[in-house]
């Protein structure tokens, strides 16, 4: 199933996606929830996740970071805004340091997530905001969009097992 829709609202600094997904809401919950299967869709196939520490709670913090092909590290963090699982949550995110901790390189964007139960299916929507024009257009640029869209197949394929 997978993304219905992706929409760039430059006016609003928002980015927006939409996936289906043929499983119920308490699975696709899980894969938010437990930081293995997180691991297995958050970032590009190409740059695998690890996530060191993952707290879904309201002030709860996740650090992580992803290895490149040869061996380069990018970290993130997470700070838990809002939790009411299994319906959806809210974090505030950006990267980090080599000590895990926020660097404050291009700020930090505002992601609220939306599980919804449809039938046979759970329609996700996750929109993220942004702090400026030029931070979301740096962060398409980085590959943020086409990132949230091999990340939504990701996903189809570990709900699949």
């Amino acid at each position: 199933m997978s993304v219905i829709s992706t929409q760039k609202d430059t006016e609003n600094l928002t980015l927006t996606f939409v996936a289906e997904f043929a499983a119920d809401i308490d699975r696709v919950w899980q894969i938010w929830e437990d930081p293995r299967q997180l691991e297995r869709w958050w970032g590009p196939p190409t740059w695998p996740a690890t996530f060191v520490r993952h707290e879904m709670f309201v002030g709860g913090e996740s650090r992580y970071y992803m290895t490149g092909p040869d061996g380069e590290k990018a970290r993130g963090w997470w700070k838990i805004i809002a939790v009411d699982g299994p319906s959806g949550f809210e974090f505030e995110d950006g990267f980090a340091g080599d000590d895990g901790e926020p660097s404050g390189f291009l700020g930090s964007t505002r992601c609220v997530v939306t599980l919804e139960q449809n039938g046979g299916t759970t329609r996700m929507t996750t929109v993220s905001s942004f702090e400026s024009a030029e931070q979301l257009e740096e962060m398409v640029k980085m590959g943020m969009e086409e990132g949230m869209g091999l990340a939504m197949g990701q996903i189809d394929a570990l709900l699949a097992e």
